[in-house]
């Protein structure tokens, strides 16, 4: 009988667990979809609102906090007022950390983390540029070491190559090689969930295809 017990015991608690994990999921789904199609401010904010109710609800995932960041990014990659960019960075970059103490050492971390430091540039290019450009490298780079599969650190240095003035070393050549690695790393790339992020592929071979254009 005590058997029975401790099997049905177990068996109601993986189904338990089987089942928040399934909430979980599922709420992670829809509000990536959405993230896929949105592009303003506001809905933005609300789909970073909605990630951190999750993340509140499930502590000891990082993704949740990962795709926070993501949506202050995108804040910061849309808003016209660069007095405001700054905000939506530190607010990114203060998920990131949390998120990192969750998932050390993991690729898809430290391609927003170069990404923050990139979106910082364009409150003021010229005094910016050096520095934020430097730090926006070194984590692509750890990026790069942590996944050599990862596309998204090729794509965003071959970004920040394309639009870095040529003077500057920056400029079109120095693009492509990269964006071509991007391109070629997207076409094998697995995805280990259905929550995992998954951005940056057409990105990659829109700007692929402008490198090859005389």
């Amino acid at each position: 009988m005590k058997k029975i017990v401790l099997l049905t015991a177990s068996f109601s608690f993986v189904l338990l667990m089987f089942g928040q994990n399934a909430k979980y999921v599922s709420a992670m789904e829809k509000n990536i979809a959405t993230l896929d199609t949105t592009h303003s401010i506001a809905s933005l904010q609300v789909l970073a609102n909605s990630f951190e109710r999750i993340s509140n609800a499930e502590k000891a995932e990082w993704l949740p906090e990962y795709y926070i960041a993501y949506s202050y990014l995108m804040m910061a990659n849309v808003e016209k007022d660069n007095d405001k960019v700054d905000g939506y960075c530190d607010k990114a970059e203060e998920y990131l950390d949390k998120a990192d103490l969750k998932s050390a050492n993991n690729s898809e971390i430290y391609v927003l983390k170069g990404w923050a430091a990139s979106s910082r540039i364009k409150v003021n290019p010229m005094i910016r540029g050096q520095k934020y450009g430097t730090i926006s490298a070194t984590n692509q780079e750890k990026a790069k070491s942590m996944n050599p599969n990862n596309p998204r650190p090729y794509l965003m240095l071959g970004m920040g190559k394309y639009f870095t003035p040529a003077m500057f070393g920056g400029g079109k050549d120095k693009a492509k090689p990269l964006l071509e690695e991007s391109v070629n790393k997207f076409k094998t790339f697995k995805l280990g969930s259905s929550i995992m992020p998954h951005w940056g592929e057409k990105m990659a071979n829109d700007m692929y295809a402008e490198c090859k254009k005389d």
